[in-house]
C-alpha cells in the first residue's frame, strides 16, 4: 500500500483537483484506490459525487470515536476508487484532537488494517494537527505549485514542516514530487515560474505540467473526475501523464 499526502497550505492551488483525477487514472490503471477526504472543506467528496449531508460515518468519527475504518468507506460509481468521505464536523477536529493521546499518529493507526494499493489524502490548506497526522500516516507527500507570481512563497516553510515530521515522527517519508498546476501556456509568467521552481527544487519537478483548462474546472460540479467528464481534453491527458510519472517514482 502506497501512501500519498497532497498538501501544500496554500489554497486554491489543485490538491483536491489532483487528488480526484490522479485516483480515477490509477483506478483505471487496475489499482485500487482509496482517497482519504482530510479537508474539513469536503470538496474531494463533493467532487465524487457523493452528499456530505447524507454520511452515516466520517474521518472525524475515525478520528475522534470509536468507528473502524470500514464503518466510513463509500464506494464511489468511479472504477477502483472508495472514499473515506468527510464534512464540516471536521472542521473542530483541529481542538479535539489536541488533548488526546497520540493525537499525531491517529490517522496512521487508523489506515494499519485498510487493504489496498493507494490511499490519496488530501490535506487542508494548513499546517495544523490534520496535516501533521497526514505527513505521518504518509509515505511520500506531493506538493501541487500553482505556476502564478508568488508560487514559491511558503514552501520552504512547508518543506521544514515536512522535515520536522520526518526527523520526530515518520522517518521513512519522502517528498514524491512538486507538480506545477494551471499554467497558463499563453503567458510568459508560466515559463518563468516553472524555471524557477526547477531551479530550486531540480528533478524534483514532475515532467508533466497540470494547464489551466475549462473542462478540468467543470468536472467537480458534475460529481466526476476529469477523465469522465472530457477525456480528450488536456487536462485530462495531462492528469493521465502524471499518473504514470507517479508509477515510475514509486517503484523505483
Amino acid at each position: 500500500m502506497v501512501k500519498i499526502a497532497v498538501l501544500n497550505q496554500k489554497g486554491g492551488v489543485g490538491k483536491t483537483t489532483s487528488v480526484i483525477n490522479l485516483a480515477s487514472y490509477l483506478g483505471k490503471a487496475g489499482k485500487r484506490v482509496t482517497i482519504v477526504d482530510f479537508d474539513p472543506q469536503g470538496n474531494a467528496t463533493s467532487g465524487l459525487g457523493v452528499d456530505k449531508n447524507s454520511l452515516n460515518s466520517t474521518i472525524y468519527d475515525i478520528l475522534l470515536s470509536d468507528d473502524k475504518l470500514h464503518d466510513a468507506i463509500v464506494e464511489t460509481r468511479f472504477e477502483n476508487i472508495s472514499l473515506i468521505p468527510t464534512n464540516q464536523q471536521l472542521a473542530g477536529a483541529e481542538v479535539e484532537l489536541a488533548s488526546a493521546i497520540g493525537r499525531e499518529l491517529k490517522l496512521r493507526d487508523a489506515l494499519k488494517e485498510h487493504e489496498t494499493d493507494f490511499v490519496l489524502i488530501d490535506c487542508p490548506p494548513s499546517l495544523g494537527l490534520l496535516t501533521v497526522n497526514a505527513l505521518v500516516a504518509a509515505d511520500y507527500v506531493l506538493i501541487p505549485v500553482q505556476s502564478e507570481y508568488y508560487a514559491l512563497e511558503g514552501l520552504s516553510q512547508l518543506i521544514a514542516v515536512i522535515q520536522r515530521v520526518r526527523e520526530v515522527l515518520n522517518p521513512e517519508l519522502k517528498i514524491l514530487g512538486l507538480v506545477l498546476t494551471m499554467a497558463d501556456s499563453r503567458t510568459s509568467l508560466a515559463d518563468q515560474v516553472e524555471a524557477e521552481v526547477r531551479k530550486h527544487f531540480e528533478d524534483l519537478v514532475f515532467k508533466t505540467i497540470i494547464p489551466r483548462n475549462v473542462r478540468l474546472a467543470e468536472a467537480p460540479s458534475h460529481g466526476k473526475p476529469i477523465s469522465e467528464h472530457d477525456r480528450w481534453s488536456k487536462g485530462a491527458k495531462a492528469y493521465k501523464n502524471l499518473m504514470k510519472e507517479i508509477l515510475q517514482r514509486v517503484a523505483n
